[in-house]
């Protein structure tokens, strides 16, 4: 047996299908339907703890949302968790589509009210069904499928609606498709290099308890850069432990086997160990990644959609609000890589509920220069009018 022949034994292998008239017909039947998400529901109250572990897996260092006696003293008026928090009590499932690969595509979120320490968050999530399929130079053909995720709280209020994409494809023609772009993985840095991104790092700082007015604000003014990285595997532990996305969660042993004999296409075996591991492992497992068609680790969608609410509300300080956001995943963040994010304001207007807005064009750059984040967004700013912020007019009174 030559070494070749021992690598392929060795080599992770995940479930693989290619898309026929069969599995179309399965999945156009299921559009519509209000899937169960219990296996997927991370945290279901904003504890402190649980708040203060999410803001720490997505590296967020507000005080804001850690410090009881800031909440009570902004225009919250209590302690509150980051906007993004509902990510961390559900965001995505694997459903359907039993062999194919999987990655999350873009996403489209709406932030209706704050959540406060102590609110219990009911989330739902439903598809409604897939565009395609479609021919794809990456991967034999692709389809596309379209959930929609609502976030309750326990006094009835909508605090927030996504509405996200998966591209599913063909995992055996990724494989064959891959291409060798000539990137390095992981990527070189000198050591003066990863001090200098981590100066960068430590220098960058949240707005914070100052506002951000909407008189003062001007069509073309760039938004501060947040910077992430270089990506290791504890930010993607951390990123876990916080309640971001394992779809089912993580679980060990016997409680883990039982899931896998009853849906095998949550799990492959890793070559090294010989364990059974969740497909979530292409985040921090490079086995996993090569057998999806992906040359390393890399991060995850509703992370880097964390990233830019994280840029937006460092931005716009404690008495802006986020109110609207969009986002496209181009490409892999690669674990090493280093994400530079930022923006230019384009827009500038009173919407039709009476706020003042500002619109937004986000990025996020890695180290080649590459945009992997393309995205929007629309912000509500404080004014000099003497009117109630935007976070004011929609804090909880009671």
């Amino acid at each position: 047996m030559t070494s070749g022949q021992v690598r392929e034994e060795r080599e992770a292998r995940m479930p693989e299908a290619v898309i026929d008239d069969e599995m179309i017909a399965a999945m156009k039947a299921k559009a519509g339907i209000q899937l169960r998400i219990a296996h997927s529901i991370n945290n279901e109250e904003a504890t402190r703890i649980a708040v203060t572990k999410f803001a720490g897996g997505i590296g967020d260092t507000n005080e804001l949302w850690t410090d009881p006696d800031r909440g009570t003293a902004s225009d919250y008026g209590a302690p509150v968790a980051p906007p993004s928090f509902v990510i961390g009590c559900f965001s995505g499932i694997q459903f359907g589509w039993p062999g194919l690969g999987s990655f999350h595509s873009a996403t489209q979120m709406d932030l209706h009210a704050p959540i406060y320490w102590g609110d219990k968050i009911e989330a739902s999530c439903r598809y409604d069904g897939f565009t395609g399929p479609r021919p794809s130079s990456f991967a034999g053909r692709m389809v596309t499928d379209h959930f929609v995720n609502d976030y309750t709280n326990q006094r009835g209020e909508h605090v927030a609606q996504i509405r996200w994409q998966v591209v599913n494809y063909e995992r055996a023609a990724a494989r064959k498709k891959r291409t060798k772009r000539a990137l390095e993985i992981p990527h070189p840095w000198t050591e003066d290099e990863l001090r200098a991104v981590e100066e960068r790092v430590l220098a960058q700082r949240p707005r914070g308890a100052e506002p951000r007015y909407w008189d003062d604000v001007e069509v073309g003014d760039e938004i501060d850069l947040l910077t992430k990285g270089p990506i290791g595997l504890t930010d993607e532990v951390a990123f876990i432990a916080g309640g971001g996305t394992p779809i089912p969660r993580l679980k060990a042993h016997a409680a883990a086997l039982q899931d896998y004999a009853a849906h095998p296409a949550w799990s492959f075996r890793d070559p090294v160990t010989g364990a059974q591991e969740p497909i979530y492992a292409v985040h921090y497992n490079k086995a996993a990644a090569n057998a999806m068609g992906v040359a390393f680790q890399y991060d995850v969608g509703f992370q880097r959609q964390c990233w830019q609410i994280h840029l937006l509300t460092n931005w716009c300080g404690d008495n802006g609000w986020v109110k609207h956001v969009t986002a496209e995943y181009r490409g892999f963040v690669y674990l090493s890589d280093v994400i530079d994010l930022g923006g230019t304001v384009v827009g500038k207007s009173v919407d039709e509920s009476g706020e003042h807005v500002v619109q937004v064009e986000t990025f996020a750059r890695n180290q080649r220069g590459d945009n992997v984040m393309p995205g929007t967004a629309v912000v509500a700013l404080p004014t000099r009018s003497g009117a109630p912020s935007p976070v004011a007019a929609r804090a909880r009174t009671s």
